[in-house]
């Protein structure tokens, strides 16, 4: 997603009896086609970039992992809100029958304010907060929601509506031929979509992309069932546990079939 890699391949404008011309596997995708695959794997590249996920840098996959997940302030920035407004919510819960809910105003309070104390910081320190912002606002807009219902379990529509969206996005494209994750190792390794002239890269890239759509999916399948129960502490919960610790090993598995079709990457 930088400028510094090279661009998509292009087909050069070259007289069909050139020996330059090359063949193709697939007929030409119309340009507006071409256009569209280019801009979105271009920003899907830039995203794994700023992510530590460039295959061409010849990093290790630890080392990857933890770049991806943002080190160790990236996993407080993370985690921290969600264990906030947990055991708060937890600690201030009545089970009357007629109330049977915590404390909702100081348990989203807390939780805001802390997500966004993390961002202030990064302002303040002058690095990159975008991350930090996008959670501060995706907390607000939860926090706001939940206090207009009065449900806690509502906080978390957000989230169901963000797993739905990737997890539709990675299946659909996959299905159509064109999954994301080739679209953007095919930026990042300087070829464009030439990897789809490749059977081998187009069977890996698929099942990636599908297994990234079983994670969101999972996701909902787990926790859309608590909502409507109500169970606000074990939604929370289990939110916590189906973040980080199963998006860290699916990066890990990601990074190393990307890195075994690119053995020789240019550092």
């Amino acid at each position: 997603m930088s400028d510094d890699h090279p661009a998509p391949d292009a087909a050069p404008d070259t007289p069909a009896g050139s020996k330059d011309a090359r063949p193709s596997n697939e007929p030409p995708a119309p340009a507006d086609q071409a256009s569209a695959s280019e801009l979105l794997g271009a920003a899907l590249g830039d995203a794994a970039r700023r992510a530590g996920m460039d295959p061409a840098q010849g990093k290790s996959t630890g080392h990857v992992v933890w770049s991806a997940m943002g080190g160790w302030r990236g996993i407080l920035e993370s985690v921290l809100p969600g264990v906030v407004f947990l055991v708060a919510w937890t600690a201030t819960y009545n089970p009357d029958p007629e109330v049977r809910s915590g404390n909702l105003l100081l348990s989203l309070g807390l939780s805001v304010g802390l997500a966004a104390v993390f961002t202030i910081v990064r302002l303040v320190q002058r690095q990159s907060a975008s991350a930090a912002i996008g959670g501060l606002i995706a907390a607000a807009a939860a926090a706001g929601l939940s206090l207009w219902t009065g449900r806690g379990e509502d906080s978390f529509i957000p989230g169901f509506l963000t797993n739905t969206l990737y997890g539709t996005a990675f299946l659909v494209s996959a299905l159509i031929g064109w999954p994301l994750i080739g679209l953007a190792v095919g930026f990042l390794m300087g070829e464009g979509t030439a990897w789809r002239a490749d059977k081998r890269k187009r069977r890996v890239f698929f099942w990636l992309s599908i297994a990234w759509a079983g994670l969101f999916a999972l996701r909902l399948i787990v926790q859309v069932p608590l909502y409507f129960a109500g169970d606000v502490t074990a939604l929370g919960t289990l939110k916590l546990i189906m973040g980080l610790p199963l998006f860290a090993p699916l990066v890990a598995v990601t990074w190393l079939a990307v890195r075994a079709l690119y053995p020789r990457a240019p550092k």
